[in-house]
């Protein structure tokens, strides 16, 4: 599995996903590993050949050698969290607004 080192020296596990002939999804594990809170992904789009062809398909491996330098930095940076913090599973839902009272004569 390949590896990226973050600005802040954090090594995170990169896991390439849903490959098709132009774009994958890259998904940057963080090591600590106890959920998936810290976890963040982005879009590989592939400028080859393969991009061109409906048949073509991307090497999930070529894709994560390819994330190294300048590639990699700019896509870990515009990653994205896999979960919304402050999302809490199974919380209350919102209250709900009151009718507005509708008055008869």
């Amino acid at each position: 599995m390949a590896t990226y080192r973050s600005t802040d020296g954090t090594v995170w596990r990169v896991k390439v996903s849903n490959v098709g002939a132009s774009n994958a999804v890259v998904l940057f594990q963080h090591p600590a590993g106890e959920s998936t809170r810290k976890d963040r992904y982005n879009w590989y789009l592939s400028r080859g050949p393969e991009a061109k062809s409906v048949t073509g398909r991307l090497d999930p491996k070529k894709v994560a050698d390819a994330l190294t330098g300048d590639e990699g930095d700019l896509l870990f940076r515009r990653s994205m969290p896999v979960s919304r913090a402050g999302s809490l599973p199974n919380g209350p839902l919102p209250a709900r607004a009151p009718r507005p009272e509708t008055g008869t004569a």
